[in-house]
């Protein structure tokens, strides 16, 4: 395995010369071939594509900008007759002071011998004081009373704070290193360099020597690497309050807009439930960080402190779901999954499954047949991918005796049954097994013709579309059951007091994912109403704005799993 062999960088390299290529020998790794020929690492790297995660070998010849090489600048620190002091802010590095005050980190070091990784917030830092009047800019020249946070807090009420992260810090644990310093830590696997590190968290390799500055004695699997110190915000806090972090891919850190209006949506509602808890006395801190994209989610890890947080509501993506899962196991924090629902989500004990699923739909449209069912013919309109309506199909040939279960593709294909004997129009049953509002129009058409035709027509549906509300008087003559969740009973007295709050607050109605965010952190908090008591409290059924939650045990050490949903029934 090849390594890097760092030197703490004392010199900056300028100057010209003709060369193009360079040959890998005994030693090389990309940092030092960058500094060589004054280039960035991503330079160098873009030069070359075929170098994959700084690996290079004995012999590699690499494209190098051509016009660049290394020429030492020698020091000319003995020339700063005048010198004056900054005070060193949170997240300054020495890269950056160099970066800001145009000195190299020779001068620097010179004029402050003490200088180390140790560095804390207030520290003192020499430099030349001309530099300092030209390029100190808003630099604190006092020590600063308290460390400066980079998050923007807005207060709901008296109760709860919601904080918002506006930088995009990237890391995998927190570690307690001495005092109330917290860092973000990562440990060395086979196979990693130090590129492949930086890389993964953003971080230059000035920043990570002066946290390691074992690092210039090579990199080692099993080190414990300082990636970035944590913010004051994230140190551990006493009280009563419940701390909750929101997790929403807003994709603001990765230019990712796709989900953006979604993730915002849902805060609205979010926002509201937090707010009304708060008002009846529910003491909370609530933190909202952005989660990316699938891709980088990760990165916002950093952004949660697992000693310090008591529930996560969030991400939306099963992936993602599993990388925070991961990342809070040692803690067991209750995590929210909004939208997730999959069998690999199952064995987390400490996941929280919102999103009910289809087989779950399934399960009782199969039961609601078999109580009606009396040798009738049983049509499903199937969606394009028919993994409901066979699932259906299978479970109702197992449930009720000689069943005669056909799949169509279209309403228009159900057709009555003929009565053997008679010869005259019998009933049948049929099951809408499509989300489509078109689909589902057609369906609701179908079945109000049927039914004029003859009595006995039975209708079922695993979804709720928008005709079945249009047309109830018709479709009750063919008995309609259908399944629905996430829609909202504006005849509730409950309801009409929520969405009056969200128009008064927002001035518009809420919409799909403004009433999810409501719904689910409304039931959380109702259940967290005393820290550590939520899942002592998961045997409540709560029917919230839309939603209604029912959870169960997915196996016995496993997650919960939402499966409430609500039956309505039309009758003649």
């Amino acid at each position: 395995m090849k390594r890097f062999f760092l030197l703490s960088g004392l010199c900056i390299f300028l100057s010209v010369s003709a060369q193009n290529t360079h040959t890998v020998i005994k030693g090389d790794n990309p940092y030092n071939i960058s500094k060589k020929y004054g280039i960035t690492i991503d330079e160098l790297l873009k030069l070359n594509p075929k170098v994959k995660d700084g690996k290079l070998a004995i012999g590699d010849v690499l494209n190098v900008k051509a016009g660049k090489t290394a020429v030492t600048k020698t020091s000319n620190v003995a020339s700063y007759s005048k010198t004056g002091k900054i005070y060193l802010q949170p997240k300054q590095t020495i890269y950056g002071i160099t970066k800001q005050y145009r000195i190299s980190e020779t001068d620097l070091r010179k004029l402050n011998p003490e200088l180390d990784s140790h560095m804390k917030i207030g520290d003192e830092i020499t430099l030349p004081l001309d530099s300092i009047k030209k390029y100190a800019g808003n630099q604190q020249l006092t020590p600063p009373t308290k460390p400066v946070e980079t998050s923007v807090e807005t207060k709901t009420q008296n109760n709860t704070k919601t904080t918002i992260d506006s930088d995009n810090e990237k890391s995998t644990t927190v570690h307690t290193s001495s005092g109330e310093d917290e860092y973000a830590t990562y440990t060395v696997e086979q196979g990693d360099t130090v590129f492949s590190i930086v890389n993964k968290f953003g971080v230059t390799i000035d920043e990570l020597i002066a946290l390691n500055p074992d690092l210039s004695k090579g990199l080692k699997t099993g080190m414990v690497l300082k990636i970035k110190k944590l913010d004051v915000a994230y140190t551990k806090k006493n009280g009563d309050a419940l701390n909750v972090v929101l997790m929403l891919p807003f994709g603001y850190s990765t230019s990712e807009t796709q989900y953006r209006a979604m993730a915002l949506d849902f805060l609205t509602g979010a926002k509201l439930a937090i707010e009304r808890n708060a008002a009846k006395g529910q003491k909370l801190d609530v933190k909202v960080v952005d989660s990316g994209n699938e891709a980088s989610f990760k990165n916002s890890l950093t952004q949660i402190n697992p000693n310090n947080t008591d529930l996560i509501v969030g991400p939306f993506f099963k992936s993602n779901v599993i990388d925070l899962l991961d990342f809070t196991k040692t803690q067991k924090i209750p995590v929210v999954a909004p939208f997730a629902n999959s069998p690999e989500l199952y064995n987390y004990s400490n996941l929280i499954i919102v999103e009910t699923n289809d087989k779950t739909y399934s399960d009782k449209i199969v039961e609601e047949v078999k109580t009606v069912y009396s040798d009738q013919k049983i049509y499903i309109v199937a969606d394009s991918k028919k993994e409901n309506a066979n699932y259906i199909k299978t479970n109702l040939e197992k449930a009720v005796k000689n069943a005669n279960v056909v799949l169509v593709n279209s309403a228009s294909d159900i057709q009555l049954d003929q009565n053997m004997m008679t010869g005259q129009s019998a009933p049948v049953i049929a099951i809408l097994a499509s989300d489509n509002d078109s689909v589902g129009e057609a369906f609701s058409n179908r079945m109000i013709a049927l039914s004029k035709e003859v009595q006995g027509m039975k209708a079922f549906s695993l979804y709720s579309v928008p005709s079945f509300e249009k047309k109830v008087d018709e479709l009750s003559q063919a008995s309609l059951v259908y399944l629905m969740d996430r829609k909202i009973n504006t005849d509730g007295s409950f309801e009409k007091e929520i969405l009056a709050a969200y128009k008064a607050k927002y001035c518009k109605t809420p919409g799909k994912y403004a009433v999810i965010g409501f719904d689910v952190m409304n039931d959380m908090l109702a259940r967290e109403n005393k820290k550590g008591e939520i899942f002592k409290q998961m045997n409540k059924v709560q029917t919230q704005l839309a939603t209604k939650f029912e959870f169960v045990k997915s196996k016995a050490n496993g997650a919960y799993v939402n499966t409430g949903f609500r039956v309505i029934r039309l009758v003649p």
